[in-house]
């Protein structure tokens, strides 16, 4: 089956709308209030936050895809939180490196808001550039610098992203966790990991932290007037700050072990919105 949004002349918001529309029907749930992209190490919070009413096969809803890479999964989760709102989950993440185009990387988050989501959680795992960060470490996302040369929003839309990354939602977490430390994330193209040159190109930029998400998918929510709060888990030292070559096993298996510890902490916060 095609998808709408690989035709250049769809609307990347109509189909939004559609997706949205057809979430409500097989979940039964008619409007939802937060959402959450799980990435690398964070899929067990969606077990913790509440009772799930459905799950979706991804594939069943316009414009998604089942995902390409290890560790994600083609599940949309429609949740019930104890507080009486309901959190979906979106475990269909399109990465940009796979080349379907910007509008298939925030089509998830641009659903999410169809669905009447307010707040938007994006996690990710990415390489740090913090040598006193260990591998496992949740780090809020505090801005971040968008290296994709491209963005989600069309035409002359001039969408404010200076407070993108909540100040709010990130004060709300460490009420959960005083100690959570904090950091700029860089968004490459991917799929390849960035040289130690980028990497200290990103230092010098005044980054902390370097990924393949996120990014795009942030200004996506702040367009949809979503809050965000964004949160990486560091699954390594970045390329030439660490001693030993890069690979996608070694961020499976740092997710792999502060998943729960983690996942608890997401749940926690949640259970505060």
């Amino acid at each position: 089956m095609s998808n709408p949004l690989d035709d250049s002349n769809s609307k990347p918001f109509e189909i939004a709308q559609q997706a949205a529309a057809l979430i409500a029907e097989k979940s039964g749930v008619a409007q939802h209030d937060i959402a959450l992209t799980l990435g690398s190490g964070w899929a067990k919070a969606a077990d913790l936050i509440g009772e799930t009413v459905s799950a979706i096969d991804a594939t069943e809803i316009p414009g998604f895809s089942a995902p390409v890479v290890e560790g994600h999964v083609a599940t949309i989760r429609s949740i019930a939180l104890s507080n009486g709102k309901h959190a979906l989950v979106l475990g269909a993440r399109t990465h940009f490196y796979e080349g379907h185009g910007v509008r298939r990387v925030v089509h998830g988050v641009r659903t999410a808001a169809a669905t009447g989501a307010k707040t938007m959680i994006l996690t990710n795992g990415a390489g740090g550039l913090k040598p006193s960060w260990q591998p496992g470490t949740p780090v809020l996302i505090s801005d971040h610098i968008n290296l994709t040369a491209t963005s989600p929003v069309e035409g002359a839309n001039f969408v404010d992203l200076t407070d993108l990354y909540s100040q709010r939602l990130r004060d709300l977490a460490r009420t959960v966790d005083a100690q959570l430390d904090e950091g700029v994330y860089a968004q490459f193209r991917g799929p390849h990991y960035e040289t130690p040159a980028e990497v200290q190109m990103v230092k010098h930029m005044g980054g902390h932290l370097v990924g393949m998400s996120t990014a795009l998918e942030a200004i996506a929510a702040r367009e949809a007037g979503m809050e965000v709060l964004g949160f990486s888990l560091m699954t390594n030292l970045a390329a030439g700050i660490q001693d030993h070559p890069l690979s996608h096993a070694e961020v499976l298996e740092a997710g792999r072990a502060a998943e729960s510890r983690i996942s608890a902490l997401l749940a926690q916060i949640v259970a505060k919105l």
